[in-house]
């Protein structure tokens, strides 16, 4: 008899769902996609519903649902902070009791209730519950290609843990060390995302892309280092970090920062939402993301020293930060580094099943061979008859090319010419990236490809970069990296013969002018710092995606496109061909590819907004850009 277990994340951001059998993953997705509200905490109820359907699966036969954290203990420390700033800390606590009475204290009695809904006999399998900094580690060490890893999970926090270090091996996951609340990696970020006017727990990537537009050789970059290493973060040299509460909000107040002190101590007010970036914001990015870098080499290094081993796998959603990554994999302290690409929240839900399946029923671990994320391609698809009836109910022409390699040779020459595509297929990705299946795809070499992908389509910032799709076996010819990256969790060089020389004066050029100086051969995808954001596509993993940049390379000389999440600022990547369709129509894309079925725009009905109305989240008027 199978073996089935069903995982959840719920209630802080990126609520998910995931089913797995016998250790194998079936199926994962995050319930914004459904509700199309972006980053959704609400309980995953249309996630898991996918989840169960897709596996054939009742909820009586399945073995266990696994909640990512323990709330008791949450809960536990919402009220001692509450008693340790007390009555500073009041407000905060007053505000966060009415979700915690309503669902989080009776999470078991709210999973019972859910449950039944899908269960014709309400015969509902055990309850158990995970320490949310295990269900991260689980849903590094088990999926990574290890049979023996160090495993560190940082994020923002769990129930206490902040950070934590364990050593995997084989089924068994030990934790060894861990950071406690509210000393904090993740809150440290999100606290200059807050301040650099961004949104927290989801603006941290814009800080990250930010932060190459700052100079390391301006004396402000280097103050500003200094200032956060001296006054509000005090780094030991085991990656252990204490933080200056006088500083932040977050343990007390609704806000992330006491802005006043920190006008005081940076010299410059926080950035005010869509306010134009200005090189102080440029420099302080570079200086929190340069701190980040130094506290994720100590925390690793630590992980090493502990576990003496060669292998490291990361979670957290501090492992989203493909950066520090990547300086750690370039530092020698391991041979290998792999992170999970549903590194945040929502992989929580994976990591709770996996740890139930290996640790609570005991049950053994395959010799890994290669990662077990089956390319993260884990949500749900969609039928040549479910995409026609989208068609239908719009009225849109399209043309069916039942041939593959002729569609492939198609797209290849649209996107050659210079055409924005949408490229829908397969099976929707996990995580927060698109990998070549719910993508927005251009062609590298277009010096006007990013400019246009950002204020015309994905109507966000101008200075945020894109990553390559670059096939497997041509990522030499682009980069200085050695291994796959299949989920863009590394970021690579690109290659000395590819760039071109700066201009004299370039130090001394603006954000705008910095941001449309042609680089590289490859622009669209080459950031200020000659690196970029890399996806080596397998052909073993996606066939179908590695098929189309063969095709582009066979017309172009070039195996790499520019890859972008398909959806707008704002918005959840899509998930059904209405979805696609919808934000096809609204942007200005020039085709869109749903399996076979290519949507050419001057061909479609003039579309007016209501047409892309959600009569669960209406879309937003983005008719204004925003500042580059």
């Amino acid at each position: 008899m199978a073996h089935k277990i069903l995982g959840i994340s719920a209630f802080y951001h990126d609520s998910a769902a995931c089913l797995i059998e016998d250790g194998v993953i079936v199926a994962a997705a995050q319930e914004e996609r459904f509700s199309r509200r972006k980053h959704d905490q609400r309980f995953p109820a249309d996630a898991l519903k996918f989840c169960l359907e897709y596996g054939k699966t009742e909820p009586d036969a399945l073995d266990a649902v696994v909640f990512y954290d323990k709330p008791l203990l949450k809960f536990e420390r919402l009220l001692e902070t509450a008693y340790l700033f007390a009555p500073k800390g009041f407000p905060a606590f007053k505000a966060a009791m009415p979700s915690w009475i309503k669902e989080k204290v009776f999470l078991k009695k709210l999973l019972a209730e859910e449950l039944g809904k899908l269960s014709p006999s309400k015969n509902i399998p055990p309850l158990l519950f995970t320490p949310h900094h295990l269900s991260h580690a689980a849903s590094a060490f088990y999926p990574s290609p290890f049979e023996e890893a160090a495993v560190l999970t940082v994020d923002g926090v769990g129930e206490w843990a902040t950070a934590s270090i364990a050593h995997g091996k084989g089924a068994a996951l030990t934790p060894l060390r861990e950071l406690s609340f509210p000393h904090s990696v993740g809150l440290l970020y999100s606290a200059f995302t807050y301040y650099l006017g961004f949104r927290v727990n989801s603006g941290e990537y814009k800080v990250m892309g930010l932060a190459p537009y700052g100079d390391a050789a301006d004396p402000r970059a280097s103050e500003y280092v200094r200032l956060i290493k001296t006054e509000l973060a005090d780094i030991k040299e085991d990656g252990s970090i204490c933080l200056n509460q006088k500083y932040f909000d977050y343990a007390c107040g609704l806000r992330m920062t006491n802005n006043a002190l920190w006008e005081k101590l940076f010299g410059f007010p926080a950035r005010e939402p869509e306010a134009e970036l200005k090189p102080e914001h440029c420099h302080m990015a570079l200086a929190i993301q340069t701190v980040t870098d130094e506290i994720m080499l100590k925390l690793a290094a630590t992980a090493q020293k502990l576990t003496d081993s060669r292998n490291l796998c990361l979670a957290g959603g501090v492992a989203l930060n493909c950066v520090s990554n990547s300086k750690i994999l370039r530092s020698g302290l391991f041979d290998n580094v792999w992170a999970q690409p549903a590194a945040g929240d929502a992989g929580g839900a994976l990591g709770a099943a996996l740890a139930a399946h290996h640790i609570y029923f005991a049950q053994p671990r395959p010799a890994p061979r290669r990662d077990a994320m089956r390319g993260a391609l884990l949500g749900p698809e969609y039928s040549d008859s479910e995409i026609i009836a989208t068609a239908n109910r719009h009225a849109a022409p399209f043309t069916h090319i039942p041939d593959e390699n002729k569609l492939f040779d198609f797209t290849a020459d649209r996107l050659a010419e210079g055409k924005v595509a949408g490229w829908f297929q397969g099976r929707m990705e996990w995580g927060p990236r698109a990998l070549g299946n719910r993508s927005i795809l251009g062609d590298a070499r277009n010096p006007d490809m990013q400019k246009r992908l950002n204020l015309k389509i994905k109507r966000r910032e101008g200075f945020r970069p894109f990553a390559p799709s670059v096939r497997l076996e041509d990522m030499g010819e682009y980069f200085d990296f050695d291994r796959p990256s299949p989920y863009m969790l590394f970021v690579a060089d690109i290659t000395r013969r590819r760039r071109n020389a700066l201009p004299p004066d370039y130090s001394r050029l603006g954000l705008k002018e910095k941001l449309y100086c042609l680089r590289s051969d490859i622009p669209a995808v080459t950031h200020l710092d000659f690196s970029a954001r890399l996806q080596t596509v397998d052909r073993s993993d996606n066939l179908r995606y590695w098929k189309l940049l063969s095709a582009f390379k066979e017309k172009t000389g070039f195996g790499l496109l520019v890859n972008t999440s398909f959806n707008v600022r704002g918005e959840p990547i899509v998930r059904t061909p209405e979805d696609a369709y919808r934000c096809f129509m609204s942007t200005d894309m020039d085709i869109l590819v749903m399996g076979n079925f290519v949507f050419e725009k001057a061909r479609q009905p003039a579309w007016r907004p209501q047409d892309g109305a959600d009569e669960r989240r209406p879309w937003t008027d983005r008719t204004k850009s925003p500042q580059p």
